[in-house]
């Protein structure tokens, strides 16, 4: 059963008062005087519930757009809220708006669901058991970059929101999106079809906030960054077809697996030596090669698959066209013949932080972590879909430390690895931020100057 949040909550709604404070050099905004009563009392009230649910969701992973499990769980609780939730939006999408008491903005929350096709090497009692069909294979599933998290986070911000309604000004629309490490190859899915299924149709938020727990931040910091933060990503994919031949007499056929060995070098010298990367950074990347079966057979194809990764336009389609390029004259150069797909489904924009934005709500992230723990990111070379949203609307992206105090987050097993270990008390601080950040902006908190 669960249990209710205390009356005080919706009894101490206030705007907070700001003071001017950098986050880089160029960039000046209000600095909010404290974390909100409120947003204390309810992240205490819910810490074991936000725990249980992600460790709930860790024990049963679900890869995109197969998150059966996890929607039925979150759409089960909502209406225990009290909330009419969507469901089936993008498959497995689950979308329920919280009616304040008041008027006021409107603001879009999201939280994705979906897991990896990782086996964990995490000793934990919750840890992953599940197997599940990736790719024509068996794989592991694990939740190794955090999307238990994050739902359990939006649960949590639910409950508190619900809670305090009566005197909340404005709507809040809660996403839980499937598919963001991206559907499978045949299929549609994530926050582009989640769009496309018209999430926005009938509310348009005016802003939309998203949050990510990061294992390169330890536990109790933020890392954010206006503008540009995480890379444009697409995925290739490059099928080298050569003429089988007994593996003693390879001049008797044409070898696709030595041509794709020459494509694969080769490929190195277009961000190395075609790219400017003095201007930004970009990356291309062989995720995998498949091909023979049999070690004294050479066979007649090889495919190999991949990403690429970059910041600016111009040199996203430039590096398209080079890959295609390398691809086929390399292997023409060897008797085979390449059939490249670049890009092979479209992929993920930049995700960008619009900077009026992320200023008015940086004073938010300070109140809950203190100016020392809230960072300016790097730019970042991972992907997210969420830069889909922020095509239509106003976003702020922001990261949650997940690394264990006394731990160097710089060698701490990254997000996607097999080893990926997140500290619970990050649980705490996004949820604290999140709610902050959703508070302040209904009740009209602004950035100086």
């Amino acid at each position: 059963m669960k249990r209710p949040l205390s009356v005080a909550l919706s009894c101490v709604l206030s705007c907070s008062a700001f003071a001017a404070l950098p986050l880089a050099a160029t960039a000046q905004t209000a600095a909010a005087s404290a974390e909100r009563p409120e947003v204390k009392a309810a992240a205490a009230q819910l810490k074991a519930d936000v725990i249980a649910w992600r460790r709930d969701f860790h024990q049963h992973p679900e890869l995109s757009n197969r998150e059966e499990r996890t929607a039925a769980k979150v759409a089960e609780h909502l209406r225990k809220l009290g909330l009419k939730p969507r469901t089936g939006i993008a498959r497995h999408g689950v979308v329920a708006i919280i009616e304040g008491g008041k008027p006021g903005p409107k603001i879009a929350l999201r939280a994705d669901m979906d897991a990896l096709p990782v086996t964990e090497q995490v000793d934990l009692p919750f840890a992953s058991k599940a197997t599940a069909n990736f790719r024509g294979e068996t794989v592991g599933v694990m939740h190794a970059c955090g999307h238990d998290a994050h739902t359990g986070i939006l649960l949590g911000i639910a409950d508190a929101l619900v809670a305090m309604k009566k005197d909340l000004p404005g709507q809040v629309m809660l996403v839980f999106q499937p598919a963001e490490e991206g559907a499978p190859a045949d299929e549609e899915g994530g926050a582009s079809l989640m769009l496309k299924d018209g999430l926005f149709k009938d509310f348009k938020p005016e802003a939309m906030f998203g949050l990510h727990v990061f294992s390169t931040l330890s536990a109790g910091q933020l890392g954010v960054r206006q503008g540009p933060l995480m890379a444009a990503s697409d995925r290739f994919t490059i099928k080298i077809k050569g003429r089988q031949t007994h593996g003693s007499a390879p001049w008797a056929g044409v070898d696709p697996i030595v041509a794709a060995a020459d494509v694969i070098g080769s490929a190195q010298t277009i961000v190395s030596r075609r790219t400017n990367i003095a201007k930004l950074p970009a990356v291309v990347s062989f995720g995998a090669i498949k091909g023979g079966i049999r070690y004294n057979i050479i066979p007649d194809d090889v495919e190999m698959i991949g990403t690429i990764r970059t910041f600016d336009e111009g040199m996203r389609q430039a590096i398209f066209k080079d890959l295609k390029n390398v691809a086929e004259h390399v292997s023409a150069a060897h008797g085979a013949q390449a059939e490249a797909t670049v890009p092979d489904q479209d992929g993920n924009p930049v995700t960008y932080n619009d900077p009026a934005l992320t200023a008015r709500m940086l004073p938010s992230l300070k109140a809950v972590a203190g100016d020392a723990n809230v960072v300016e990111m790097p730019l970042v070379m991972g992907a997210e879909d969420f830069s889909y949203y922020a095509k239509e609307v106003p976003a702020m992206f922001f990261f949650v430390g997940a690394t264990a105090p006394g731990v160097d987050a710089a060698t701490a097993p990254s997000n996607h690895s097999p080893k990926f270990k997140l500290d619970e008390s990050s649980l705490d601080v996004g949820l604290r931020a999140m709610l902050q950040v959703t508070l302040d902006y209904l009740h009209g908190a602004k950035a100086a100057g």
